[in-house]
């Protein structure tokens, strides 16, 4: 069975935010989604290179990404689960990710047409996975 592991660009420095991300963490651990923090000291083009040297498949989170429904993301986590290879969902760093160069042919998800800041985007994505899991589980948290 494939896992879906999240990276992070950066420790998140605020509290709130952190919070939230370390709720959601928790929340979802138990169903085989890993999370990675990486340095930023790494630079964005060898962070880039880390990922791609990475197994599984490379999806990165931007705003010019493809979008789906809670209900749609939920169906491509279960059939993400079944494949089996890794399906790696990268944040950016605070300025995103770069527009041309060796990004153009990596697979990309869009959160909302609306600009966040990357720690927000960190707490969105993971509460969206969790919530899939749950949509998938056939839990009462996701009411549509």
């Amino acid at each position: 069975m494939g896992r879906i592991v999240v990276h992070f660009y950066g420790k998140t420095k605020d509290k709130s935010m952190a919070a939230l991300i370390q709720n959601y963490s928790e929340r979802i651990l138990p169903r085989a989604i890993k999370i990675e923090t990486h340095s930023e000291k790494l630079g964005v083009d060898d962070y880039l290179k880390h990922l791609q040297s990475k197994q599984g498949t490379l999806i990165l989170l931007d705003e010019g990404g493809s979008q789906y429904s809670s209900e749609e993301l939920a169906e491509l986590c279960k059939k993400w689960a079944l494949r089996g290879e890794d399906t790696h969902l990268a944040i950016g760093p605070f300025d995103g990710w770069p527009k041309s160069g060796n990004t153009q042919d990596i697979a990309r998800i869009s959160l909302s047409v609306m600009t966040f800041p990357h720690e927000l985007a960190s707490v969105l994505l993971l509460e969206q996975l969790y919530r899939a899991t749950e949509i998938n589980r056939g839990s009462g948290y996701h009411k549509a």
